[in-house]
């Protein structure tokens, strides 16, 4: 059964019984306090659990001239009923060691009796029990679709109580109390169902009359039966007041009339001159589950247990709040598009368990609408053929431990069903959290899906989104623009994201030597300190409008070093290479945490192809603690490698780089950087198995082919799909 069923029938439960879990709830707290008032009376001995009947009768008989019954309440508050010295009826709280009166039993508050009669029936009589009988039913129904949608969201049973992260404050608690008040109201539904069903006889709860031979009691009415003391008998030595719901004494002294000792699970009749036992009934099943249900419902046996029973029914009404929050948000997430699938050129697909994901979508769904584009918003489980999409943008979270989204787990089967006519260029931006271990897998198991379509062209790498963070948000939304050539404004008051601030930047030095590729390297310095780190990237905007081209940073000397390859009418690169020692330019610096040099990974593989290597670099420069790191980088001839070689030597030497391989792909034995890891394919996966780090930079063609290959070694050295090494952040990728 899908998680989708289940929620929808947490929901549908939910939405039947709220107002009637509600007044329960409300009436529940409320009738909570009355045990906790009762236990602090101060009728209760100490040294109640350690007596028996022997010790405690003899004294009564004593100190009462009559004595009708005893009874001991879920407090252990002695009663008694008889009559004092003065032949005045008594009833009273009484010490059980030595008799004496502690108070006076009062009757239950009229505001206590008007509460408890609201919760009981509704003040419907008979219909209001029923009505109250099936709420409790509902709520049990709630409960144990509720505990299948946390194991379902957690992954077992073994993980049930494993720690969350915090999401909204709805959901956050919705689950976390959920979970922390799973028994307590699991133990509120089933007593008060079955309280239920005792009630209108659905459970044999008759307690069996006791059956005495008088008859041989009479057989010997003239023999003189001995005589014996109460504290003699042996059922009362062996029955302690702890036991005992209440004793009938006899009504007189003749040997017909005994005491009846109504205990916690048995009567016992005992005569009253010999202390033998007449007859003895075990009480049914049903019965003893009526009174442990009752304890359990009222909390009359515990005041601690009361006050969780409190807790709980306050838990209630808080979970009936904030799962109407949670649903509310989910509803506010639908789309209504202006364009139909059929006619857009920009498709965005939303895998979100919650919604969250959604308000990101609808920011780049509203700016293309505002460009005049034609855009169609949707979740992942609508992917269809869209005869006119230029564009894919998919936008999703991961539930779980790796798993799509309730709204996506018909996505992978529905693109290998319906491949596009046209190409199709795609992006994946994955949304979670790096506090759980399997971090945006489901979106790196999409991007892999999609690498593997003959229609699809990746635009930009995929990126990931962190908490929600709109820095990681707005990295993503730079590149995007970059490739596809349209302005993408992360400034949404919703995103709060901080105003841009821009750097004044001195060229320093331009190394324009003619290369085959026409790569050059161009280093600059900021004229204020600023936090600047090997992979961050430098947003330029070489037209002074809204075209922005980011590069990769390596850090060498404490100046920024850019690796760039002139392109004919390139913008970008154009705009770099006409620039000489002391020009200035103002720029941007974008913070790329996840592209950062890992500084307690035990070995560290780069690799790269063309400008690619730039952020390497510094990485290298920068690797003084000396941590293993190898190199495999791609070059279409040797020269083009030449401007990096010396640098790469000396970080060899000096122990910062561990082993350089190079693949030109158009000279000599004509091998791309793919080739030397099929050919070291053991080494690689070694490193993943030791919790080392690949990182990844250059073009997306030298991206997939790469991903494709640590596929397969993932799959076939190590049992298990790239992705689960991409979430755990042992490959990072910054390509373009």
């Amino acid at each position: 059964m899908t998680i989708s069923v289940w929620r929808y029938s947490h929901l549908a439960l939910a939405v039947s019984s709220f107002l009637s879990l509600a007044l329960a709830s409300v009436t529940g707290i409320i009738l909570a306090f009355e045990p906790i008032s009762q236990k602090i009376q101060p009728y209760r001995v100490d040294s109640f659990t350690q007596l028996t009947l022997a010790q405690t009768l003899p004294v009564l008989k004593k100190s009462y001239a009559e004595l009708s019954e005893l009874s001991i309440d879920a407090n252990q508050f002695v009663q008694i009923k008889g009559s004092d010295a003065n032949g005045e009826n008594l009833t009273a709280y009484i010490d059980p060691k030595t008799g004496k009166i502690l108070g006076i039993p009062t009757e239950q508050s009229e505001f206590f009796q008007w509460v408890t009669a609201l919760h009981r029936s509704l003040f419907l009589h008979e219909a209001g029990r029923l009505f109250i009988g099936l709420t409790a039913f509902l709520l049990l129904l709630i409960t144990v679709s509720g505990t299948i949608l946390i194991i379902q969201r957690q992954r077992g049973l073994k993980r049930f109580f494993t720690w969350i992260v915090r999401d909204n404050f709805a959901q956050y608690y919705h689950v976390v109390l959920g979970r922390l008040s799973l028994i307590p109201i699991f133990v509120i539904a089933i007593s008060g169902m079955y309280l239920s069903l005792a009630r209108f006889g659905l459970m044999a709860t008759e307690k069996i009359s006791p059956k005495i031979d008088f008859d041989a009691i009479r057989s010997k009415p003239e023999q003189k039966l001995p005589q014996r003391t109460l504290a003699d008998f042996a059922v009362f030595k062996n029955t302690r007041l702890a036991e005992v719901q209440s004793i009938e004494f006899p009504f007189s002294e003749d040997p017909e009339d005994y005491y009846t000792l109504k205990l916690k699970d048995r009567e016992l009749t005992v005569n009253q001159i010999t202390g033998d036992i007449l007859s003895e009934n075990r009480y049914p099943t049903a019965v003893l589950l009526t009174n442990l249900s009752l304890d359990l419902h009222t909390g009359r046996a515990s005041g601690i247990w009361a006050i969780i029973l409190a807790v709980a029914s306050g838990n209630i009404l808080f979970f009936i709040y904030s799962g109407f929050a949670i649903t509310w948000k989910r509803r506010a997430n639908r789309v209504k598009n202006k364009y139909s699938a059929d006619e857009s050129r920009f498709i965005i697909l939303v895998g979100s368990e919650n919604g969250s994901t959604f308000r990101f979508a609808q920011i780049i769904h509203q700016q293309l609408l505002k460009q005049g584009e034609k855009s169609f918003l949707t979740e992942c489980n609508n992917y269809t053929v869209f005869p006119k999409a230029e564009h894919l943008i998919i936008l999703t979270a991961t539930y779980g431990l790796g798993d799509a989204p309730t709204n996506a787990t018909s996505f992978a089967t529905l693109v290998e069903k319906y491949p596009q006519p046209q190409p199709v260029r795609y992006s994946v931006l994955g949304f979670g959290s790096h506090a759980y271990p399997d971090f945006c897998q489901f979106a790196f198991e999409v991007n892999q899906l999609l690498s593997r379509q003959h229609w699809a062209i990746p635009l930009v790498d995929i990126h990931t989104v962190n908490d929600r963070s709109p820095e990681d948000f707005g990295l993503w939304a730079e590149a995007w623009s970059q490739q596809a050539d349209r302005p993408m404004s992360v400034s949404s008051d919703l995103l709060k994201a901080p105003s841009t601030r821009f750097d004044t930047l001195t060229v320093t030095s331009n190394n324009r030597t003619a290369q085959p590729d026409g790569t050059f390297l161009i280093r600059l310095r900021s004229r204020r300190r600023r936090g600047v780190t090997s992979g961050d990237l430098l947003a330029i905007y070489p037209g002074n409008d809204h075209r922005e081209r980011l590069y990769s940073i390596g850090v060498l000397e404490k100046e920024i070093q850019l690796g760039v390859r002139l392109h004919p009418g390139g913008l970008g690169s154009g705009f770099l290479h006409g620039l000489t020692p002391g020009d200035t330019i103002r720029a941007r610096i974008v913070s790329n945490d996840h592209f950062h040099f890992p500084k307690k990974a035990p070995v560290v593989v780069m690799i790269g192809n063309g400008t690619g290597i730039a952020p390497f670099l510094g990485m290298i420069s920068q690797n003084k603690q000396q941590i293993p790191c190898h190199l495999y980088c791609g070059f279409r001839q040797s020269a083009s490698f030449d401007v990096y070689r010396d640098f790469l030597k000396t970080s060899q030497s000096a122990q910062k780089l561990t082993s350089i391989h190079v693949a030109y792909s158009r000279e000599g034995d004509k091998k791309y950087v793919s080739d030397l890891l099929a050919h070291d394919a053991d080494f690689i996966a070694n490193v993943l198995m030791m919790n080392g780090v690949l990182m990844i930079c250059g073009s997306l063609t030298m991206q997939k082919d790469v991903i494709e290959l640590l596929e397969t070694i993932c799959r076939t050295k190590l049992g298990k799909p790239v992705s689960v090494y991409q979430s755990h952040s042992q490959i990072l990728m910054d390509c373009y």
